[in-house]
């Protein structure tokens, strides 16, 4: 079976509500291809690996969490983003990004299944009276060490975390996917035992410390890549097309 790209874009922008999120990139389609789409490639993010390996695969079309044309980078097609880009075209390749409306949406995105996979009880927004937080709030059943903690982050994501430790019990936390150690603010307002983000920066072990607030850097490829291959897979059962997710791993 296959569907044609308009029809699966219209899909995909109507349930992510993508339209109704302010984000740093064009969500949707920013490659064209061929019109009609058999065969997908689901990613973390959009690079010459990932085009190799879906080229390979004779994909019809590539959906990623991290595209291109993302606000304040260089807008000329030149060097790196030409030899994607031409690899793209000369193929015939859609390339399709969604990268806020995944990590907000509450079925499919980074953060809602992150926090499945930790076995957290979601309670609230990080942002406070925000419904569009990114990030989320929630508890465990069982109050773990930051060292239990820490192992059951590893098994799931398999990678070891970097732990800012404060050495109390853990039961509620706070967790925001991807590069999101600015989002700490949020997290130590809450008074929450932990803080779950993909980057750790070097103000961030002082302000988890001085803050009583546990912290675990726990990759932003690793936190990621989840949504979208959630994703792929409720356009595979959708539509009834092929649905293949390649990691390209990446250790930050």
């Amino acid at each position: 079976m296959n569907v044609s790209t308009t029809t699966l874009l219209a899909a995909l922008d109507k349930y992510l509500d993508a339209a109704s999120i302010s984000d740093y990139c064009p969500n949707g389609l920013q490659v064209q291809g061929r019109p009609q789409i058999k065969r997908l490639v689901t990613g973390v993010t959009a690079s010459q690996a990932l085009i190799d390996a879906a080229i390979e695969q004779q994909a019809d079309a590539i959906l990623v969490h991290h595209g291109y044309f993302w606000k304040g980078e260089n807008p000329c097609i030149v060097g790196m983003k030409h030899r994607r880009i031409k690899s793209l075209i000369q193929h015939d390749i859609n390339l399709l990004a969604y990268h806020l409306p995944l990590d907000i949406h509450p079925e499919v995105g980074n953060n809602a299944l992150l926090g499945k996979l930790l076995g957290l009880n979601v309670t609230g927004p990080l942002e406070a009276n925000n419904p569009r937080s990114v990030g989320l709030i929630g508890e465990l059943d069982t109050p773990m060490t930051s060292q239990e903690f820490a192992q059951l982050i590893e098994q799931k994501l398999a990678r070891t975390p970097l732990v800012i430790d404060c050495e109390k019990p853990i039961r509620t936390v706070a967790w925001c996917t991807g590069g999101a150690q600015g989002y700490i603010e949020h997290a130590i307002a809450a008074g929450v035992d932990a803080f779950i983000t993909g980057e750790i920066s070097e103000h961030s072990t002082h302000s988890a410390l001085e803050n009583d607030l546990s912290y675990f850097s726990a990759g932003h490829h690793a936190t990621e890549r989840y949504g979208v291959q959630a994703l792929g897979e409720w356009i595979a059962e959708r539509f009834g097309i092929e649905h293949q997710f390649i990691d390209c791993p990446n250790p930050v």
